[in-house]
């Protein structure tokens, strides 16, 4: 596919900023939106959108198809009359996962008792033929969270044998007793896409296009592993027997164990990839353009022992990529995908991700560290420069925080290479900015920045520590950081460099 000449923005929805805990889909998203098209941006990135638990990574989900019930804005609930709504008095500058889960479920739930007593014919009937529209995946997700909640939060392989095996009488009968709590989760649901709907038209209205992420692998404890267990390889309890990973690499001396079950990946192509086929339909309801995390999983993928606590053990195994997306392009046609092509790639996965034309990635961060050769340094990025333009990622330190523990030899290495470029800079607060100019003046068709680097923050504004099983994913901006001249400094260097 091809990209415009442009530049974006990364931000998750939950590093906005606002008074309930964590961003929303709400006035403050809707500003951000102003926000970029004042600064001459023409993308938003985001990270997965999927309900989140345990360790409360977005690429550990409930469901590779259900948006997370946390974003939802409360706000317009409480101007129904379905709740009232009291600011809570969370922290602000960083999400506080426990006291978001034991306010914000009970603050859902008032609401939709209230929206059972007072919703007028209207909104009940939108709401049904939300449900009936989307019951491939809404039924089986509902049910699951149901269950989930019942049996006191426990993952679906430690449930009662007949739920687990998914005995029809034990679903028929749980379904029944808990038919509240079922539509329940439908209902956030539809809330959930009806405000996220209402920001992508608002996005369109103002020349934007929205970046998704799709995690390759789904979760463990997820409503997909339970309800088509025939799709991964587990045991006869509903465990892994292999899980998946990385090997050895920048992030870590361990490699990284995710620990997501792997798919039998000749079952869904006996089944035609449908799981695929409509993980991506729903993808492209949500976003304009779908990175797809892990692409070189797609050609061969590590795959882990489940009895292995790191991911030093394992092996190599091949993937039908081509198969999976000569299917995908049958189906939509030239489908706007952006692969993330980051660590161990070989020729073989370089050549899949050419052959159907889809856009790689580039880490800025990772230029330094070696000789002109590297390719992540701008000069050697190919002239047709279909590649996307990271300062850094949200696995990634800060880009400040970066150059603070940067070796001696890439702090000069980079300076004399910005000098190369006409670029100078002074402080090393100055340095974030130095490199997002570095990729607008780049080949890259599109560059993308973590708002962080916007704002010149350190390593206390990290998104992630790969490896890390806690303290994650909790960084929000605060209300008034983002400032008009941050905008117009990103908006003169976007038209100096051709962006917009």
């Amino acid at each position: 596919m091809e990209l415009p000449r442009a530049y974006g923005l990364l931000l998750h929805p939950t590093s906005l900023p606002g008074p309930y805990g964590i961003g929303v889909l709400g006035e403050e998203a809707f500003a951000f939106l102003r926000f970029l098209g004042e600064s001459g941006a023409r993308y938003w990135q985001v990270l997965p959108l999927g309900p989140t638990g345990y360790g409360d990574s977005p690429y550990q989900s409930f469901s590779a198809f259900a948006g997370n019930p946390y974003l939802i804005d409360l706000r317009p609930l409480a101007e129904a009359g379905y709740l009232r709504l009291e600011d809570p008095g969370f922290p602000e500058g960083r999400v506080d996962y426990g006291w978001l889960y034991a306010w914000k479920w009970p603050a859902l739930r008032e609401a939709f008792r209230g929206f059972q007593e007072r919703a007028g014919r209207e909104e009940k009937e939108a709401f049904q033929a939300f449900w009936d529209r989307e019951r491939s995946w809404l039924d089986d997700y509902a049910l699951f969270m149901a269950l989930k909640a019942h049996h006191g939060g426990l993952p679906w392989n430690r449930w009662p044998l007949p739920l687990r095996l998914r005995e029809e009488r034990a679903l028929r009968e749980a379904s029944l007793a808990l038919s509240q709590e079922v539509a329940f989760h439908a209902w956030t649901q539809w809330f959930f896409f009806r405000q996220w709907q209402a920001l992508r038209e608002e996005a369109e209205a103002l020349g934007l296009s929205l970046i998704g992420d799709m995690p390759i692998f789904v979760a463990e404890d997820s409503a997909e592993v339970w309800a088509h267990p025939e799709w991964f390889h587990l045991d006869e309890e509903g465990r892994p027997t292999v899980v998946a990973g990385v090997p050895p690499d920048y992030f870590s001396e361990t490699g990284q164990r995710w620990g997501n079950p792997l798919y039998r990946w000749e079952v869904l192509e006996r089944e035609g990839f449908s799981f695929w086929i409509d993980r991506l339909r729903k993808a492209l309801e949500l976003f304009h353009l779908v990175r797809i995390d892990h692409f070189r999983g797609f050609e061969a993928y590590w795959e882990i022992p489940a009895s292995c606590p790191t991911a030093v053990e394992g092996r190599w195994v091949k993937a039908p990529g081509e198969k999976l997306f000569r299917k995908i392009q049958e189906t939509f046609g030239r489908v706007p995908i952006l692969a993330e092509d980051l660590g161990v790639i070989t020729p073989e996965v370089e050549a899949l991700r050419d052959r159907f034309g889809l856009p790689g990635m580039k880490v800025l961060q990772f230029a330094f560290d070696g000789g002109m050769e590297n390719p992540f340094l701008p000069h050697n990025y190919p002239s047709h420069g279909r590649v996307v333009v990271y300062t850094g990622t949200h696995d990634n330190d800060t880009t400040l925080g970066w150059y603070r523990t940067a070796t001696p030899h890439e702090r000069a290495f980079l300076g004399r290479y910005l000098a190369e470029w006409g670029i100078g800079f002074q402080r090393e607060e100055e340095i974030p900015w130095a490199l997002m100019h570095l990729g607008m003046k780049s080949v890259a068709r599109l560059a993308v920045y973590p708002v962080q680097d916007v704002l010149a923050l350190g390593s206390e504004a990290r998104m992630n520590y790969p490896g890390r099983p806690s303290g994650n994913w909790a960084w929000r901006l605060r209300p008034g950081q983002l400032l008009p001249e941050h905008g117009e400094r990103l908006r003169w260097m976007a038209e100096a460099t051709g962006r917009v």
